[in-house]
């Protein structure tokens, strides 16, 4: 369960953040305080997974509370909540570790939305230590068992999916099918050699359905695939507003997307705009997702 701890001088605000978690089952407020110096040994205390903070209190603003905070350690996730728009003190608070920045007075809906997102952050960071574990003991210390128990190409998809933070998205078993069929068929010397997206839906369906029903499948394909690749491509550009060096960002950024979509994605986020205006290279994210599992193929054949 996911915990949060509130810091904000307003009674009233406290309580209606500490209702609306607790009403939409987003996880356990473990903790409240209305600021100031002595109140970083409460969050230290606590050690919640997110932080929803102020930015404006009397004693002690919220970014030299973040700013300390950081110094003693804290690595939950930060919300900080203000009516300030002004520019150059929200990238401020962005540089000291903020994951989202609402807007005062609390929009209810923003709120639940907002605090969801940090709950997938979480979950996805989770499941990359979990896989970074899992491949250093492959790597590192049992060179016998890692010859025995080789990756298959949908294990090795699946970690990709699961950097992405997609794993338990429904178009997951096309993408792995879909690059299943690309490696068993040798089809892509390169992404212009790469099938039409059609013939490749129509490739993973089972064979000899009537047409209507080919046609009815292939959308729902596509609509499921397209959904998966828009999710990834919101998280890793999430990733690249907190932290451009982070290793996800850096590794995917660019070669599963058009970095011009991830610029966009990331200003959609920041200013939360209700329709995206991306246009999804579908065909890049699939050859770059065919070439990274051919490529660990390879590797894993050759220390075979």
């Amino acid at each position: 369960m996911t915990t949060f701890f509130i810091m904000d001088d307003d009674l009233a605000t406290r309580r209606m953040l500490s209702a609306l978690i607790e009403d939409h089952e987003l996880g356990a407020v473990v903790g409240e305080a209305e600021g100031g110096s002595g109140t970083e040994a409460q969050v230290l205390r606590y050690q919640p997974d997110v932080l929803v903070i102020d930015l404006l209190m009397p004693e002690q603003d919220g970014i030299e509370t973040i700013r300390r905070l950081k110094q003693m350690g804290f690595q939950g996730k930060i919300v900080m909540l203000s009516q300030v728009e002004h520019k150059e003190m929200i990238s401020e608070a962005y540089q000291h570790g903020v994951e989202y920045y609402i807007q005062k007075p609390i929009n209810r809906i923003e709120v639940v939305s907002v605090l969801r997102k940090v709950m997938e952050r979480i979950q996805l960071e989770a499941s990359i230590r979990q896989i970074r574990q899992s491949l250093a003991w492959m790597e590192g210390d049992a060179p016998a068992k890692r010859a025995k128990t080789a990756l298959s190409v949908s294990e090795l998809v699946r970690a990709v999916l699961t950097d992405l933070g997609v794993i338990g998205e429904a178009g997951c078993r096309d993408l792995t099918r879909i690059v299943e069929y690309l490696i068993s068929n040798e089809h892509a010397r390169d992404e212009h050699h790469l099938p039409a997206l059609r013939e490749l839906y129509a490739a993973i369906l089972q064979p000899n359905l009537p047409k209507e029903a080919t046609e009815k499948e292939m959308r729902a394909v596509e609509q499921r695939v397209r959904r998966t690749v828009a999710q990834a491509l919101r998280n890793v550009a999430s990733l690249g507003l907190t932290d451009y060096t982070n290793p996800i960002f850096e590794q995917y950024a660019t070669k599963y997307f058009d970095f011009a979509d991830v610029r966009q994605k990331m200003r959609e986020i920041e200013t939360d705009e209700p329709h995206s205006r991306v246009r999804l290279n579908l065909r890049k994210f699939l050859y770059a997702l065919y070439l990274d599992v051919l490529r660990q193929r390879t590797e894993q054949t050759d220390r075979i």
